[in-house]
């Protein structure tokens, strides 16, 4: 073959490398040590290449490789999901700025490009961690600047590149412990061999072809579907008390209007409350807030008016001005989504544990916000690069807030004041987040040890923030033992969204076990609808 690489061959090899992936992705996706049902690194890096292979598809063979390249990043890099999917369209995207203005490249120019990709990466992640995908691509890369010194041949050159990468990959247990106590891989260093294998069989004529589909698409929508003849209650109330004594309890307030409404939401921070409650009968809800102090931000809204008016004016909102602020927020579950939209979450990108959203679906979302300033909550870890890369080229000031769970992105929301400028909303909703703990129920997606717990398959496990400290066999005795662990005598209110597996009745039962262990909490019960996960604790 020749001692260079054009875009056509560029455009195959990234092509093969996808299908490799989506061919390989559960054998990736088995290497994750930690056992939590997740949107897995193979699925991630599957989906996020792919994202640039269907870009590379209509392509003719006449582009240059700067072209190609320039494709694949920009494709990946709106297509990236979870941690493992940024970090590789990082990879791409310092791939395609070396190569940028060449219209074919031999050895050295590519062992460059992989060092810059490399470079990129590491940049972008703001703690690097050896051991993983970065490593990989570390040492294949300054192997590879090596190797160009001693040949041309294209295809030697990636051959002992591979060979390098699988070296270093087989090294990682030795720089992670938690993988050597599990007994495999970096997930995302397989999964960047994988990727690596699939171009060096491009190269020998051997392109890969996809065996299966990868699965569907997140789906964002900007605001949940309502059926504006069934509102119940029509009324969204919304306030702030700043109380008279730091010692008043907010039971009785709630129990007064948890009577009379649905969607209750009630904050406390120090002596400032914040409510939020959907109802019939807003004056009585007043009149119970007046008798703890003095409101203030009082917005009452008429629900079905609301939806009557975006229902025949949509294109009018379309043109109207930008409003001073507005909210995104990553939520799975009809009920989770529901809540957010009743706080003031002006669109939801549907997604979390199992199905992490893309960079571009986030994107969407922002850009489909009629605001000048836009905070997005992604409420899970391995959202928060994603959101990041989509606020970096979002074209409006974005502000991603650092947001793992459900509990701390509505607590967030409720801290939210459009009376504040950017720095105090950030300051104050991070604070909010920070103050809330959190806890969660989910079972066991594979056999794993974890801090010298053996898990097994199938095991309901309680999680506090995002360490595992509870096994058993129900939901319910786990989720009793996770909200002990949490509740301390500072704990004021505790909170549980069930899931879509889990019976009214039985978490109604939790409920009441939990009131009368902790008869000085308000204990309060949501419909999550939430997939994979039982129970959502929060403990404030």
């Amino acid at each position: 073959m020749p001692n260079h690489i054009d875009g056509a061959m560029l455009k195959k090899a990234v092509i093969s490398a996808s299908n490799n992936l989506s061919n390989q992705k559960q054998s990736v996706d088995d290497m994750n040590v930690f056992p939590v049902p997740d949107g897995d690194t193979g699925t991630n890096m599957s989906m996020t290449i792919s994202a640039a292979a269907r870009e590379l598809l209509p392509l003719d063979d006449g582009k240059d490789v700067s072209e190609i390249a320039d494709c694949v990043a920009s494709a990946s890099l709106r297509g990236a999901r979870g941690n493992s999917g940024v970090i590789l369209s990082q990879l791409f995207r310092g791939f395609a700025k070396s190569v940028s203005g060449k219209a074919r490249i031999g050895t050295a120019d590519f062992a460059a490009a992989m060092k810059a990709a490399s470079d990129t990466a590491y940049k972008a992640v703001m703690k690097p961690t050896e051991g993983t995908i970065l490593t990989v691509a570390r040492e294949a890369a300054e192997y590879a600047v090596t190797l160009a010194e001693e040949t041309e041949e294209i295809l030697p050159f990636f051959e002992g590149t591979l060979r390098k990468a699988k070296e270093t990959l087989d090294q990682t247990p030795e720089l992670l412990p938690v993988l050597k106590r599990a007994g495999v891989v970096d997930a995302g260093g397989m999964g960047l061999v994988v990727i690596l294998e699939g171009v060096v069989a491009a190269l020998r004529g051997e392109e890969i072809a996809s065996l299966r589909p990868d699965g569907a698409e997140a789906v964002q929508r900007a605001v949940p579907s309502v059926d504006a003849e069934h509102i119940k209650f029509i009324y969204c109330t919304e306030f702030i008390i700043t109380k008279k004594s730091l010692n008043y309890s907010m039971q009785a307030f709630r129990a007064a209007i948890e009577r009379v409404g649905d969607s209750m939401l009630v904050i406390e921070d120090g002596e400032i409350v914040k409510v939020h409650i959907h109802t019939n009968r807003p004056g009585y809800v007043l009149e119970q807030a007046v008798k703890i102090g003095e409101l203030s931000s009082l917005k009452i809204d008429n629900m079905k008016i609301q939806h009557n008016a975006g229902a025949t004016d949509g294109a009018a909102a379309e043109t109207s001005p930008p409003k001073q602020y507005g909210i995104v927020a990553v939520a799975s579950g009809d009920g989770l989504e529901q809540i957010f939209t009743d706080i003031g979450a002006d669109g939801i990108v549907r997604g979390g544990q199992s199905m992490n959203p893309s960079t571009e679906d986030i994107l969407q979302a922002v850009s489909g916000v009629n605001a000048e300033t836009v905070f997005v909550l992604p409420n899970n870890k391995n959202i928060i690069l994603a959101a990041e890369q989509a606020a970096a080229i979002s074209g409006k000031n974005t502000v991603v807030l650092p947001s793992k769970t459900i509990p701390q992105g509505i607590s967030a929301v409720l801290m939210f004041d459009e009376n504040a400028d950017v720095a105090a909303n950030t300051e104050n909703m991070t604070e909010a987040i920070a103050a809330i703990k959190t806890g969660q129920v989910t079972f066991a997606a594979r056999d794993s040890e974890v801090d010298g717990k053996a898990v097994k398959a199938g095991d309901v496990m309680g999680m506090e923030e995002s360490k595992i400290t509870v096994l058993g066999d129900a939901p319910n005795a786990v989720a009793m033992r996770v909200t002990e662990n949490l509740a301390d005598d500072a704990s004021t209110v505790i909170s549980f969204f069930y899931g879509n597996g889990v019976a009214e009745r039985d978490a109604q039962a939790l409920a009441d076990d939990i009131k009368q262990k902790y008869p000085a909490c308000d204990v309060i019960l949501h419909q999550g609808g939430q997939p994979l996960y039982y129970y959502i604790i929060s403990v404030e």
